[in-house]
């Protein structure tokens, strides 16, 4: 099974209002395995900066204004994703800007269907904690030392650790598998493992017994307990 984590930055909230995307960060897990295959662009949005926005990701008008804008990346984008999963955390907010830009330049827009939201997992698993990506790194050990801002192929790269933690960690599917080693210690198990030669003492002593025969009597002809009477 093919999945993409995915991450964007943008130039603020409310896709609809004017923001847009500004950085694509996009890892491939096949079967839940980091290929090492990823996917990462900048991109002009065509607009100025907001400072609250630049204090959150550290990318400038300046920075951006000779990168491509979203219509020229768009198919290799595309492309890269094709019909693999999407594990987004907090994916509406992404989704919400990913699909504004396609429809913006003319493309079929993401169906909700493909998209994995790694929020709505956390928030299931620990409903009384914080979920935020930084909160489940500490609380999975996964070491973000290195994101003094955010950045989409990082967050990415960070989420889909994370991610693999919330689904039961590198072998979610607890898949066994057969070696040689497991095989002859399995058969080492089994020859070892033998009938006693004398059956171990009864502890149920004589008033013990006449008392549970005299409460089942109680109980009636149809009792449970009658089928086990030898």
């Amino acid at each position: 099974m093919r999945e993409i984590v995915l991450d964007t930055e943008t130039t603020g909230l409310n896709p609809r209002g004017g923001d847009r995307v500004v950085e694509i960060g996009c890892v491939e897990l096949f079967n839940h395995i980091a290929t090492g295959e990823t996917f990462q662009v900048y991109i002009n949005p065509e607009r100025d900066m907001p400072v609250e926005a630049f204090e959150v990701h550290g990318l400038s008008e300046e920075f951006l204004s000779d990168k491509p804008k979203f219509g020229e990346v768009a198919e290799n984008f595309l492309k890269f994703i094709d019909d693999a999963v999407l594990v987004i955390h907090n994916a509406s907010f992404d989704m919400g800007f990913l699909n504004a830009e396609l429809e913006r330049t003319e493309h079929a827009t993401i169906p909700e269907e493909q998209v994995l939201d790694t929020l709505a997992i956390a928030r299931a698993k620990h409903p009384a904690a914080s979920n935020s990506l930084d909160a489940l790194c500490r609380r999975y050990n996964v070491d973000n030392s290195g994101r003094e801002k955010h950045g989409a192929l990082l967050d990415s790269e960070l989420l889909a650790e994370v991610y693999l933690e919330l689904i039961g960690g590198r072998q979610p599917d607890l898949v066994l598998v057969s070696t040689p080693e497991a095989v002859e210690n399995d058969a080492v198990a089994a020859h070892t493992v033998r009938p006693r030669p004398s059956p171990l003492p009864g502890r149920l002593s004589d008033a013990e017994a006449k008392a549970h025969d005299a409460f089942v009597a109680t109980l009636g002809y149809e009792a449970v307990w009658r089928r086990y009477d030898d």
